[in-house]
């Protein structure tokens, strides 16, 4: 693994100790952009400047309060984030999920591990991040569906066409003016809202 291809990697973590430890493991591991950040205050704004590929947190016995930063965390940076933490309860579990954490480890870090759990961390991070993309195109293609079906009945009830006759006029200004269906469909739909 190159330097230009090793990931950016910050490691959260209030003890030195702890952090050298997990950087030695991701030195061994080939991961060579490792940052440190020990503090915890305007933590948001430092991991932006990094601008991180991936995110290590390590807790040793996290407060609710401490968790619920770092979940604020997981919820704005969409980047992989493994958290690794001493001792859990199940609530905590479940909070690091729906905040999305890609990887919850209970029971600390042994060095060892932490090349198989980067990459866990990182496939799961992918894998939900697709789900995420398909959702957002299923939403907006429905979106779009509705759009043109309104618009098929503005052109229907004012040019008298037929539902196929609205379709393929649609369709045949959306090809010449070089744009999609669903935009020309916004654009009547507009001017009926104007021109009532």
């Amino acid at each position: 693994m190159s330097a230009e291809q090793s990931p950016k990697i910050v490691i959260v973590d209030e003890s030195p100790i702890r952090a050298a430890i997990l950087e030695e493991g991701l030195r061994e591991a080939g991961f060579t952009q490792v940052v440190h950040i020990s503090e915890m205050q305007s933590l948001l704004a430092r991991i932006y400047a990094v601008d991180p590929d991936i995110i290590l947190i390590d807790l040793e016995n996290p407060s609710r309060d401490v968790l619920e930063a770092m979940f604020q965390v997981s919820r704005a940076v969409k980047r992989p984030i493994a958290m690794f933490v001493d001792q859990s309860d199940s609530a905590s579990i479940q909070a690091s999920v729906e905040a999305g954490v890609s990887a919850y480890i209970v029971d600390g870090l042994k060095k060892e591990r932490i090349k198989p759990i980067l990459d866990l961390c990182v496939s799961r991070f992918n894998a939900f991040a697709k789900l995420q993309e398909e959702l957002e195109r299923t939403k907006s293609q429905l979106e779009d569906r509705k759009i043109i079906e309104r618009a098929k009945g503005i052109l229907m009830k004012v040019k008298g066409l037929t539902e196929e006759e609205a379709y393929v006029l649609l369709r045949s200004t959306a090809m010449r003016e070089k744009k999609k269906i669903g935009e020309i469909a916004q654009s009547i739909i507009t001017a009926s809202e104007m021109l009532k």
